[in-house]
């Protein structure tokens, strides 16, 4: 794939407000290809915000009492942990929910007064600000991103030391929180596939740190830790999950797409070569192995991914039920929170743009006004004749004006 289809990250920070926005939110004056090794490492990192009410646009206690009064608050976008109790840390959803799923209120405050957890999955799915935040750090990683919510009482624990199967950005909300982190993945490199093992015994000892309002910390997925609120203060903390897929994902996606168009991955497995012994199938396997590693599968492996990712993720588009049609002098941009890929096509003639609609077929021209319009342009400087184009891409929620 080109480089223009995805854009390296660098390039993604340059020109998109939101990505630099949430990426200064998220690791402050991080460099971005220090936050990308990162992001490659194991190691785990704390970033102080000297800021209290650095994150309070994010989401407040007020939101989450808004969120609670509405018929959206239920299983399993709402759940509860307290590490006090026997077995399982996860409170019984009967204690806090109907049979239909729903919040059950007067039960789950009372869990909450005695000291469980309240924990709001994937609330970026609902919560404006965060689904912005989110969908400027999937502009840099080119991968989903999620917000969980944690509303911990005063002087609590709600999960018990584990290891997250995705790496996490955690950010200090409101209230301090004291975490423990020890350092390394004794199961390396988990994910969903392989959950929580049970039994495991840390690499090194814990290192302590206190979390204040406006601080982050970045915990890769295997390294072990737990977390508990001082006695007479609450916590509120977002939890950013980074969920990228591995290397085993992506190939079982290649092998998917190429299984259309490749008869060796259609032809029968010869089971009955097993008898001859070890090796006896490698000289099979080596030329289809070398066609998931081809040019031609990763590229289409590429482009499944970032059109999984436009299509799984909500569009943001930049327009609402009615929409302005755009003049020749008015000045237009493409929406900020739109994911889309502009991927050249390997003759050289048009581009395709993928975005969470169906894919737009486009001329050199066309391709060409899509780039200047990255960084905002009239169609009256882009030239006459792309004002019909330009409100196409208005119409389909693709351009903003400003």
């Amino acid at each position: 794939m080109a480089p223009a289809a995805a854009g390296a990250a660098s390039e993604a920070m340059s020109g998109a407000t939101l990505a630099e926005d949430a990426w200064r939110l998220a690791f402050g004056d991080l460099p971005v290809d220090q936050g990308l090794a990162l992001r490659e490492s194991t190691a785990w990192r704390h970033f102080p915000g000297h800021d209290p009410r650095r994150y309070a646009a994010l989401l407040s206690v007020a939101d989450i009492d808004a969120f609670l009064a509405t018929d959206a608050a239920a299983r399993p976008r709402i759940s509860m942990a307290d590490n006090s109790r026997p077995g399982s840390a996860a409170v019984p959803e009967a204690e806090y929910a109907f049979e239909d799923g729903g919040a059950d209120l007067p039960n789950l405050f009372a869990r909450f007064d005695a000291g469980a957890t309240l924990v709001l999955s994937q609330f970026n799915q609902i919560h404006a600000p965060l689904a912005r935040f989110c969908r400027g750090l999937e502009q840099v990683f080119l991968h989903a991103v999620q917000a969980n919510i944690y509303l911990t009482p005063p002087g609590a624990q709600g999960f018990r030391r584990h290891y997250d199967t995705h790496d996490v950005l955690v950010l200090q909300v409101q209230g301090r929180k004291d975490w423990r982190i020890w350092p390394g993945q004794p199961f390396p490199n988990p994910t969903r596939r392989t959950p929580w093992q049970g039994g495991v015994e840390p690499l090194a000892e814990a290192v302590e740190v206190v979390l204040e309002p406006g601080d982050a910390l970045y915990v890769p997925r295997g390294v072990l830790h737990d977390a508990a609120t001082q006695d007479g203060e609450a916590s509120l903390h977002i939890t950013v999950g980074f969920m990228e897929p591995s290397f085993a994902a992506v190939l079982r996606l290649a092998v998917d797409l190429l299984e259309e168009s490749e008869p060796g991955l259609r032809a029968a497995f010869p089971t009955w070569r097993l008898a001859e012994g070890p090796g006896a199938l490698a000289a099979l396997a080596q030329p289809l192995a070398a066609l998931l590693a081809g040019p031609e599968a990763l590229d289409r492996t590429a482009l499944a991914l970032l059109d999984r990712l436009a299509a799984d993720q909500p569009p943001l588009l930049a327009r609402g039920l009615f929409v302005n049609e755009p003049g020749l002098e008015t000045k237009l941009r493409l929406a900020p929170g739109a994911l889309h890929a502009l991927v050249p096509e390997p003759s050289g003639e048009g581009a395709s743009l993928r975005w969470a609609g169906a894919p737009l077929a486009l001329t050199n021209e066309e391709a060409g006004w899509v780039e200047r319009l990255a960084d905002g342009a009239t169609p009256a400087a882009l030239g006459a004749a792309s004002l019909g184009f330009c409100r196409r891409l208005r119409r389909l929620g693709l351009l903003a004006e400003g």
